[in-house]
């Protein structure tokens, strides 16, 4: 706990920090429970024009009321054209930004099969994405995916800006800290640490160097009214502390 808070709440509200100044776009929350949680409170506090679906052809509130239909069309018109931001998991991601989602192992004859590449591919290219990661560990952060799904910065650069005029990877969320890319070389970097949380319990978490800079802040703790929304409205059976350990 801090300042109330627990970690999955701290978690909660740097997920729902993805969406701030996003303005009208498709809201996508693929990866758990948390990042769902995360979009549903931007909507209900400082991001209202963000649009949230029901996962299927309806458009819905913050809190979960209809208001308005979302055809299969239509979602394909926002997810091709960059007005839409989805926040996936990742079973490894690596320093550029390259996700897999498919395989453990080479992809001939691999030790471990996950859910398959899915959506990937297309979301990583059209479209601002995200990840949430409720494990930060060297299993999934690690030097070179298995498989690559989403598409990274390297990968991304090497398509050239016709390809990848789209493709920006806004923020990864972790149990431990939040991390972006924002370096020159665009590999990734700590922008800030959870209450609790060093330096180097992420460097230690992290198969590869990483760029934690020496005035790295904390990640923002709930307010009061956030707190409320996500115990009283979101998330009373509190389902979201399943998800995120400590």
């Amino acid at each position: 706990m801090t300042g109330g808070a627990t970690r999955a709440e701290v978690c909660v509200v740097a997920c729902a920090e993805a969406w701030r100044g996003a303005g009208e776009v498709l809201a996508s929350p693929v990866g758990g429970l948390v990042p769902a949680l995360g979009a549903r409170l931007a909507r209900l506090t400082f991001a209202p024009r963000l649009l949230l679906t029901d996962g299927e052809a309806l458009l819905v509130t913050g809190g979960g009321a209809v208001e308005g239909w979302l055809p299969y069309r239509r979602h394909l018109s926002l997810s091709y054209g960059g007005r839409r931001h989805a926040m996936m998991g990742a079973s490894q991601l690596d320093r550029h930004g390259n996700q897999n989602i498919s395989c453990v192992g080479g992809w001939e004859q691999p030790h471990r099969q996950l859910i398959g590449v899915r959506g990937a591919p297309a979301n990583t290219v059209n479209h601002p994405v995200s990840y949430w990661v409720p494990r930060h560990s060297r299993r999934v952060f690690v030097e070179r995916v298995d498989m690559v799904c989403g598409v990274g910065y390297d990968r991304a650069a090497a398509a050239g800006p016709r390809v990848a005029r789209y493709h920006r990877i806004v923020r990864v969320v972790t149990d431990l800290a939040v991390l972006d890319f924002g370096t020159p070389d665009r590999t990734m970097r700590v922008v800030s640490l959870h209450p609790g949380v060093a330096a180097e319990d992420v460097r230690a978490a992290t198969g590869f160097p990483l760029d934690v800079p020496d005035d790295v802040p904390r990640t923002r703790v709930p307010g009061a009214a956030e707190l409320r929304l996500i115990r009283e409205v979101l998330d009373p059976a509190g389902l979201r502390e399943r998800e995120v350990r400590g």
